[in-house]
């Protein structure tokens, strides 16, 4: 059953987006046209297709936000999955991780996770505490962010080291 449905997935994925593809190569669509619904629908056809179909649409996404055409979390959610994906620090904290020590999903770790609401705010979006709060019912800490990020880093580096050697 599993394959069968994989199979199906899998072909009318790849001609959803062949689909998009055709829509965004004069640019990202007028908002008046495709609506959120438009928008959301591109949006996650890209979500999920491979890596570098995702990375390339980024710039684009980001003109769109800017000219008020998108949505900026969808933009956010599609920065921080490639950045996660890379094996990096999110930018606006919507991607969640599963922590096997303690059996929780917690938002993987930050960048800068002091100043995530101006980076969120820039693009225009809320709080990250209200974010989470509204879709995850989920309570921000950040000193618990602060040794997370610290945490990821020191181990990124560690690992970095031991490449080299």
């Amino acid at each position: 059953e599993y394959e069968k449905y994989q199979a199906i997935y899998k072909a009318n994925h790849a001609v959803n987006e062949q689909k998009v593809v055709q829509i965004l190569a004069d640019g990202w669509p007028d908002k008046e046209v495709i609506g959120d619904n438009g928008n959301r629908t591109i949006c996650n056809v890209l979500q999920h297709s491979d890596y570098a179909t995702r990375e390339k649409y980024i710039p684009l996404m980001q003109k769109a936000v800017k000219d008020g055409q998108l949505n900026p979390q969808l933009l956010a959610r599609a920065e921080d999955r490639l950045a996660t994906d890379r094996g990096e620090l999110q930018i606006y904290g919507g991607q969640m991780k599963y922590y096997p020590e303690t059996k929780t999903f917690n938002v993987w770790p930050v960048f800068d996770p002091v100043n995530i609401d101006k980076r969120r705010a820039a693009i225009g979006l809320g709080p990250i505490e209200d974010y989470l709060k509204d879709r995850f019912d989920f309570q921000w800490n950040l000193e618990e962010q602060i040794k997370r990020t610290e945490a990821f880093e020191k181990e990124q580096k560690s690992m970095k080291n031991s490449e080299t050697q």
